[in-house]
């Protein structure tokens, strides 16, 4: 048993040396394709059809990809450079004990993601077995799933990059398969044309505005694997790149898939495991989604161990992988109360995250000149980001305006236009201006010496 354990991952809060650096250009294009070529991506495409166009969401897919992944690339690029995970490395904007809250509803975020793919994969696996045996049992295979999610997941980055390559050019085939026969069977004319909804929930710009807010709710993953990138360019490359050719793929299947089934007047669902099998693609799609959804949730239970691991670093790695594993399994029963709730969980990703992010893009790249203490940050030690013992008093301010404006006008007076970019933008310049009126320009209370001198 000791020696199963001992090959355990042995991840830690602790910056990634140049020389256990394991991910080239190649391995983070394939690994940020992986993990968004998903069911999830799949459906936030079908969702947008009939309610717009197919011109209009493959637009709002294309450019809001192009434009969410560039913050995304340029936070991975800052845990390339420290060899920080995300959280820990929130704490040199938001204190050393400020981090803490952050990483907390990381946590619980993570998990909630975490609960909607393992239902969606359970589901594909449901189908294929049911397809080539007749044996139905969604729990049972919601739990399998989840079983193999975390058998893979506590051995650390290991396992999560052992098996982005295979499942990318898994993803990368099927969809090939499925768009060549798609527009080989069906004419392609007929999307353009087809009758739109006649009392639509979702305008282009909400649907540009969605799209951005799901680049975005990987921002708070991102350094975790980012760190392990062997150089800043082709850490940057491989996640912008990735990440575009993933969105616009899976998104785009969803719109396709959705538009050709109202069409040909087939069911209509939120599974698009479903669709794809009226399409022909049902048992090889249910196995090549399944194991899509896998790569994606470990990635997820794996942000949301290491988040853990910068409130409670001294649990160690894969004990607490374990516990929120069950925990997620557990989720993951709630089943059709989760796909209810789909956009509004992503839009609360969106809320309360996009402050947080936009403080530290701001933080690192303009006040500390791209310039953080590793050592000191992931040592806890106060010092250089004590700030307010401990606290970034600041950086609270802003986020809780940039969360209320968010709130605002995404649940209470909704924009035409979506809040998402807008409260990128607000709250990164109200904490540069609060840090700016406050002269706090170095991030130690006791220090009073400027950024950069």
């Amino acid at each position: 048993m000791s020696n199963l354990m001992s090959q355990f991952g042995q991840d830690s809060i602790k910056p990634v040396t140049e020389k256990d650096r394991t991910m080239g250009l190649f391995g983070t294009f394939a690994l940020w394709l992986a993990a968004n070529v998903v069911i999830t991506s799949v459906l936030t495409g079908m969702m947008f059809i009939p309610d717009i166009s197919i011109k209009e969401a493959i637009l709002a897919i294309v450019i809001g990809s192009a434009l969410g992944a560039i913050p995304l690339a340029l936070t991975g690029l800052i845990g390339t450079k420290t060899g920080l995970s995300t959280m820990v490395m929130a704490r040199g904007a938001f204190g050393q004990n400020g981090a803490v809250l952050p990483a907390v509803v990381n946590t619980v975020v993570l998990i909630g993601w975490s609960w909607i793919q393992a239902y969606m994969a359970g589901l594909s696996l449901n189908y294929a077995i049911e397809y080539a045996t007749g044996y139905s049992n969604i729990n049972l295979f919601v739990i399998l799933t989840q079983v193999l999610v975390v058998g893979i997941t506590i051995y650390g980055h290991r396992g999560v990059e052992s098996i982005e390559k295979y499942v990318s050019v898994g993803m990368l085939i099927l969809s090939a398969v499925v768009f060549y026969s798609l527009f080989t069977r069906f004419d392609a004319g007929s999307l353009v044309t087809m009758q739109l909804s006649e009392n639509p929930g979702i305008t282009a710009i909400i649907a540009f505005d969605i799209v951005v807010a799901t680049a975005f709710s990987w921002m708070s993953s991102v350094c975790d694997f980012n760190r392990y990138a062997k150089t800043g360019k082709g850490g940057m490359i491989g996640t912008y790149f990735g990440y575009i050719v993933a969105s616009v793929i899976a998104m785009g299947m969803g719109a396709v898939v959705s538009g050709f089934s109202i069409l040909n007047g087939m069911e209509q669902t939120y599974d698009p495991t479903v669709l794809l099998a009226q399409y022909g693609f049902g048992f090889v799609a249910a196995i090549v989604v399944f194991f899509s959804v896998v790569s994606t949730n470990v990635m997820a239970l794996y942000s949301a161990t290491m988040s853990f691991m910068n409130i409670m670093p001294n649990f160690g790695f894969w004990k607490p992988g374990l516990i929120l594993g069950i925990i997620t399994t557990i989720g993951a029963m709630l089943k059709e109360t989760l796909m209810t709730n789909f956009f509004d969980f992503i839009l609360l990703i969106a809320t309360m995250f996009i402050p947080v992010f936009s403080i530290i893009l701001v933080d690192y790249f303009i006040l500390k000149k791209g310039n953080y203490d590793s050592e000191e940050i992931a040592a806890g030690v106060k010092k250089t980001y004590n700030y307010q013992a401990g606290y970034n008093i600041s950086a609270y301010a802003a986020y809780i305006l940039g969360a209320v404006f968010a709130y605002y006008f995404t649940y209470v007076k909704p924009l035409s236009m979506g809040s998402t970019i807008l409260t990128f933008f607000v709250s990164g310049l109200i904490y540069w201006g609060i840090m700016t009126l406050t002269k706090q320009t170095t991030a130690s209370s006791d220090k009073p010496t400027t950024i950069g001198a």
